[in-house]
């Protein structure tokens, strides 16, 4: 039996792609209290507290850490601080926990501009101590889920280390199959609100558009980062990359131009690759939020088989 730990687990997206390839989770850890409840009402577990108050000695032994650390600090969406935000330094939480509990291996995951942060020194101090302090073999790669038969562009490094140098580990292959929108559109639903005014920006914008004539009629057409001042326009049948800020308003959720609705919670869980099965709160913010700050399942399930392979 694999064990694996899951640290800053939000809504457990590692979980559930774990527990599909047969590895069981001993121990689980988030510190907002929503995702907490959205957790415990798919596992059972509440694992609510705090990852940098964390005793390594007292957590029971795990095969596998898996972490999706806080990815603000790093992200362009956000001010880039790096190590001098709070939640930067979470980073050697999980060294001080891999350093003390030696698992056979881990998997870290964050937004791609972790890669050119502080022009790479951020990666390189990351890389740096996890193969010369704590001693592992790490591989690093950007994955964008779109290649794993997802519809959405979703670019994310994966950082995987291994106890045993002689490991090997190769990054899977890219799927070739086709999914778009449509895959993951929800029939007949009454309309998610949209203001009045939003409506107006988007008809506005989309008139304006250099391809107008060429996208006005795509079903799958999608408006996002919606404003007076400028809209987001995507007609690839894929969907921009989720993320919290989804949790702030209606301008930041992907709209369906041709029903002028939001995507609804199931639609964007679809868009993560998490099982029909899956239960979250319809459409609140909070929602939207855990959502956008969770995992792409279907390419963490990938990882974590070829993982196995060496374990």
């Amino acid at each position: 039996m694999t064990r694996f730990i899951d640290l800053f687990s939000g809504i457990g997206g590692f979980r559930v792609a774990f527990e599909l390839i047969g590895a069981t989770c001993v121990f689980s850890a988030e510190i907002d209290k929503h995702a907490c409840e959205t957790y415990k009402n798919n596992f059972g577990d509440y694992p609510l507290c705090d990852v940098s108050k964390l005793i390594a000695e007292k957590m029971p032994d795990f095969d596998i850490l898996c972490a999706g650390f806080p990815c603000q600090p790093f992200s362009l969406a956000g001010k880039r601080k790096g190590f001098e935000d709070t939640r930067g330094t979470l980073f050697f939480d999980i060294e001080r926990i891999i350093e003390v509990k030696k698992p056979k291996a881990f998997i870290l995951e964050n937004v791609k501009g972790l890669v050119n942060h502080d022009k790479g020194q951020t990666l390189k101090v990351i890389l740096k101590t996890l193969k010369s302090k704590l001693n592992y073999n790490v591989f690093y790669k950007v994955l964008n889920s779109k290649d794993y038969a997802l519809p959405q562009n979703r670019e994310r490094i994966y950082i995987i280390g291994f106890k045993n140098h002689d490991v090997a580990f190769e990054f899977p292959e890219k799927i070739d199959e086709k999914v778009d929108l449509s895959t993951i559109r929800e029939k007949n639903l009454s309309k998610n609100d949209i203001s009045d005014l939003a409506i107006s920006h988007i008809k506005k914008h989309l008139k304006l558009h250099k391809k107008y004539e060429e996208i006005k009629n795509n079903e799958l057409l999608l408006a996002y980062e919606i404003r007076k001042s400028r809209c987001q326009f995507r007609f690839d049948n894929l969907s921009p990359t989720l993320t919290a800020k989804m949790g702030t308003g209606g301008n930041n959720i992907p709209i369906f131009v041709n029903e002028m609705r939001k995507f609804s919670t199931r639609e964007c869980l679809r868009i993560q690759g998490f099982p029909e099965s899956y239960k979250i709160t319809p459409n609140t913010a909070q929602s939207y939020k855990q959502i956008g700050n969770s995992v792409s399942v279907p390419v963490i399930s990938l990882l974590a088989k070829e993982m196995l392979k060496h374990l």
